[in-house]
């Protein structure tokens, strides 16, 4: 349709130049194009009926070949390779039949030109997501790195975090990664939380220390339940990456690495008092992990509603809409997997 076009308006210019006293030769010259084509437009219309060469190409292949190649890629011997590996092949058995984009092409005709089912990754079913509604029922830990004034030794702070309250249960900094010490860290949260067997679910990524068999030992025998991330998925264990991203963007932070572990130690002491205690979490509606550990929260955002709610009836001209949310979230979710937009959705309205 807009090639019809074209040759309409070549024809339209010529036709306005043969009227200004113009030869029609030389208007089509100027435009490029011959009088022969004008001409053959102007009496068998602007389609081009012209049809392409009838002749049969030399180097066509017969049916007989077309056979004899289809029945070597289907054959046993060949079926699980391409051309590229089956043409050198042949030759190596003294036999050409056709180049690499004959047989590409007898592929495609054939519709065999894509990966065999059994070559598929597997399908599996994405984890079921892990849901706290209190404290005590859902943590995750980790291990970061706090550098040292030696070069290449790094110190290693352990923490749990209890993922209902963002409140850091137990922290330690070690001089070195191991099972045995992650131990420890994880009875130590048990015996200051007062956890008991089956009430808590532990995440954590898939680092050597977590997945130790003395770590798993201990669980076991905490009555802790294991939580993994998937492998190689760095945003499973979202929440205790938020905490450390927290704690190595504080101001006070140390310029210069820490001299000695009992140095990182207070610090890490000062920073655990200071989250827990007095940092109000934007998560948790700008309360303290403290507060929303011990159930204070309730009273405080309820307060927080009261005085929202007198301040929008003394002048309700300033509030165009409902007054800020200062509901508690009733749930948290551990989602280790996209969670789809109906899905936040439905959950945006049950908290």
């Amino acid at each position: 349709m807009i090639l019809q076009k074209a040759k309409q308006t070549v024809l339209d210019l010529i036709s306005q130049a043969c009227k200004s006293g113009a030869r029609k030769s030389k208007a089509a010259e100027l435009l490029g194009i011959t009088i022969r084509t004008v001409q053959r437009w102007e009496q068998k219309g602007l389609r081009d009926m012209r049809k392409g060469s009838r002749a049969v190409p030399g180097n066509k292949l017969s049916d007989d070949e077309k056979a004899q190649i289809s029945s070597v890629l289907e054959s046993v011997e060949f079926a699980d390779s391409n051309p590229n590996q089956i043409v050198p092949r042949l030759a190596d058995q003294g036999i050409y039949l056709g180049s690499e984009s004959t047989m590409y092409k007898i592929l495609r005709e054939l519709k065999m030109n894509k990966h065999r089912q059994s070559s598929l990754p597997a399908k599996r079913q994405s984890p079921e997501p892990l849901i706290a509604n209190g404290p005590n029922q859902l943590c995750s830990w980790d291990i970061t790195y706090l550098p040292s004034t030696v070069r290449g030794r790094f110190f290693y702070l352990y923490m749990v975090m209890d993922l209902y309250s963002r409140k850091a249960v137990a922290c330690q900094v070690y001089e070195y990664e191991s099972g045995e010490l992650a131990a420890d860290l994880i009875t130590d949260a048990c015996i200051r939380e007062k956890i008991s067997k089956k009430q808590v679910t532990l995440h954590s990524d898939n680092g050597s220390p977590m997945k130790s068999a003395t770590m798993l030992a201990k669980l076991q025998d905490l009555g802790v339940m294991p939580s993994f991330s998937r492998p190689s998925v760095s945003n499973d264990n979202p929440f205790s990456e938020s905490l450390f991203r927290t704690l190595k963007y504080r101001p006070e932070y140390p310029e210069k690495p820490f001299e000695t572990i009992f140095d990182a130690r207070e610090w890490a002491n000062h920073f655990i008092h200071w989250y827990n205690k007095e940092h109000l979490h934007s998560s948790i509606h700008f309360v303290t992990p403290e507060a929303r550990h011990t159930g204070k929260d309730i009273d405080i955002l309820a307060k927080r509603r009261d005085i929202y709610l007198k301040a929008k009836s003394r002048n309700p001209e300033r509030w165009t809409g409902q007054i800020r949310n200062w509901n508690p979230d009733t749930e948290v979710i551990l989602q280790k997997f996209k969670r789809s937009k109906k899905s936040s959705e439905n959950n945006r309205e049950a908290a």
